[in-house]
């Protein structure tokens, strides 16, 4: 009877300890399921202070998606650009539209500009901002040089950034008429203008200002929960473009480009100019490669590389054929209009700028002449080595000199030979070389000490 009771007692112990394990985990995972309201909140922020381009396109959605991996309150891109291309811009504001975290676009700091491409990304924001002092707007598409585009083909684009503005400035309630105008008329806005008439949602003049007037806004998606954003008190985390891909932003910008490209034919024609210097065609090589690169992500003309190419053709042609200059015209004139047409793009931000396409231009044609006078002045100079580099020299003659004799002449004692018997010595001028022996004749007007010439 003792043993079956204990028996007994000892399985309701085992049971009631398992019960009180099973509801502990229950509780645990309760507790963990739950929101944590102390957790730390954390703002995801990046700057771009560039044109759009794939460079900041890829670093842009890399720090979206970072921003949904940290479960982030809000992502801040603070923007000051130009414009920039199309393509990576539509990358950006598709990556915007899908992020789970919401994106907030501030144009800061003061004197910054989102225009064309930036106002794009602006109307894509959830919470668009500005800080006073900047503007937007002015997203009009144009022609690679910055005319307007004629016919269907221009109705078409116009039609097209039309639509695609009304959508982003409709999607977050925007006054898309105004938007629209931008596009169509070019109109820009200042940061109270674009606040007044509905575009932007907040003015601010810093981000802790920015911080503090998003917290308790509500965010809405289609398709989603209303977020209310907790942003007063929020850790800003900021990411940071790596060193490879600020040196591949910078360079990847039209003038960068075009400049590395010029100094890179540079390099590589005085190299075939004056062979073995060696440092201007390695650094012309890198150049090159630099500027290959920065042309592969942005929009190439090739009618336009074909020119600044044949450019170079020419000012090497200059060296090997008697032009009196015309190679070298038609190499700068080359050159400008391969510039000039090296780049097409809807956005005047994608261009070379005209002052540095005249002054790389000026600098190359000084470069080109300096070189071609140093090539021709060596070709005309006489030759200085050799049997007729001692034409038209003057020696002293160490023996009797007539059928023949001996004369000193460079620091060498060589045979020698005269139409008239010249004594010892003498001073004489060398007048032509047969072989080894050298036709002299007096030289009454010289002496020793003037030629340089010992005993």
């Amino acid at each position: 009877m003792r043993s079956s009771f204990f028996t007994r007692g000892s399985s309701v112990s085992r049971l009631l300890a398992a019960l009180g394990l099973l509801l502990a985990g229950t509780l645990l995972w309760a507790a963990d399921s739950e929101p944590d309201a102390d957790a730390e909140r954390v703002v995801v922020l990046v700057r771009v202070d560039s044109i759009i381009h794939p460079v900041a396109e890829e670093f842009i959605v890399d720090s979206l998606a970072r921003a949904d991996d940290l479960g982030a309150e809000a992502f801040v891109l603070e923007l000051s650009t130009p414009g920039g291309l199309l393509t990576s811009t539509r990358g950006i504001f598709t990556a915007m539209l899908e992020a789970e975290t919401p994106v907030v676009v501030f144009v800061s700091p003061r004197g910054s500009q989102a225009a064309s491409a930036g106002f794009f990304l602006l109307m894509a924001a959830d919470v668009a901002a500005m800080a006073p002092g900047t503007n937007t707007g002015a997203a009009h598409p144009v022609g690679g040089q910055g005319e307007e585009i004629e016919g269907p083909m221009g109705e078409k684009v116009e039609k097209d950034a039309a639509a695609t503005i009304r959508s982003l400035a409709t999607r977050s309630g925007r006054n898309a008429e105004l938007a629209e105008e931008a596009v169509l008329e070019s109109r820009s806005f200042t940061a109270d203008e674009a606040l007044e008439s509905g575009l932007v949602d907040i003015l601010a003049a810093n981000l802790q200002e920015l911080l503090q007037e998003l917290d308790g806004t509500e965010v809405s998606r289609e398709g989603r929960d209303t977020v209310v954003l907790q942003t007063a008190s929020a850790r800003v985390e900021r990411l940071e473009m790596s060193g490879f891909q600020k040196f591949l932003s910078t360079i990847a910008h039209p003038n960068i480009a075009y400049i590395l490209m010029t100094l890179g034919g540079l390099g590589l024609y005085f190299e075939l100019s004056n062979p073995g210097a060696v440092l201007p065609g390695v650094v012309g090589g890198i150049c090159l490669i630099l500027a290959f690169f920065a042309l592969s992500v942005l929009p190439v003309n090739y009618a336009g590389v074909a020119l600044i190419i044949l450019a170079m053709i020419f000012f090497i042609a200059e060296i090997k054929v008697t032009s009196y200059g015309l190679l070298t015209v038609a190499g700068v004139i080359s050159l400008i209009l391969g510039s000039l047409m090296l780049f097409k793009s809807a956005d005047p931000a994608i261009r070379v700028s005209l002052e540095l396409i005249i002054s790389m231009a000026v600098f190359t044609l000084v470069v080109v002449t300096f070189l071609v006078s140093m090539v021709i002045r060596s070709h005309r100079a006489q030759v200085a080595t050799g049997a007729e580099g001692l034409l038209n020299k003057y020696g002293v003659t160490r023996t009797q000199v007539g059928r023949r004799g001996k004369v000193f002449v460079h620091g060498e004692i060589w045979n020698a030979s005269a139409d008239e018997e010249i004594p010892a010595g003498s001073p004489v001028e060398i007048v032509s070389v047969d072989g080894l022996t050298l036709r002299v004749r007096a030289e009454t007007g010289q002496t020793l000490q003037s030629n340089g010439e010992g005993t």
